[in-house]
C-alpha cells in the first residue's frame, strides 16, 4: 500500500483544513487508518484512528471535538477534518496504515505516507 497525503497549508487560528490521504491498491478497506503528527523537536504523536469500515474511530484527547476522521474505501481515501485549529496543533500531519484498529503507537503502523505540513498562526 502506497499512501500520498495532502491539504496542509498556512491558516489562522480558529480556521479549518481537510487533509486527505489517497492509498493505492485494493486491499484499503482491510486496514485501519490513522492519522500521526509531528511538531519541531518533539515524537510523532497519535491524533485520530479509524477502522476498516470506517463504522469506528478514535482520537487523542487533545483534538477531540474538533477533529473528525472518516474514510471512502470507494476512493481508497482517509480524511482529517481539522476545525478551530491551535497554534499547538502546528505540525507534520502522517497518514498511515495498521492491520488492527485502535492502534495509537507508530510501530503499530506498517505503511506511511510521506507527510503534509500544517501551520497554524495566532
Amino acid at each position: 500500500v502506497q499512501l500520498q497525503a495532502s491539504g496542509g497549508g498556512l491558516v489562522q487560528a480558529g480556521d479549518s483544513l481537510r487533509l486527505s490521504c489517497a492509498a493505492s491498491g485494493r486491499t484499503f478497506r482491510t486496514y485501519a487508518m490513522g492519522w500521526f503528527r509531528q511538531a519541531p523537536g518533539k515524537e510523532r504523536e497519535f491524533v485520530a484512528c479509524i477502522s476498516g469500515s470506517g463504522g469506528s474511530t478514535y482520537y487523542t484527547d487533545s483534538v477531540k471535538g474538533r477533529f473528525t476522521i472518516s474514510r471512502d474505501n470507494a476512493k481508497n481515501t482517509v480524511y482529517l477534518q481539522m476545525n478551530s485549529l491551535k497554534p499547538e496543533d502546528t505540525a507534520v500531519y502522517y497518514c498511515a496504515a495498521a492491520r488492527d484498529y485502535r492502534r495509537t503507537e507508530s510501530r503499530d503502523y506498517i505503511y506511511w505516507g510521506q507527510g503534509t505540513q500544517v501551520t497554524v498562526s495566532s
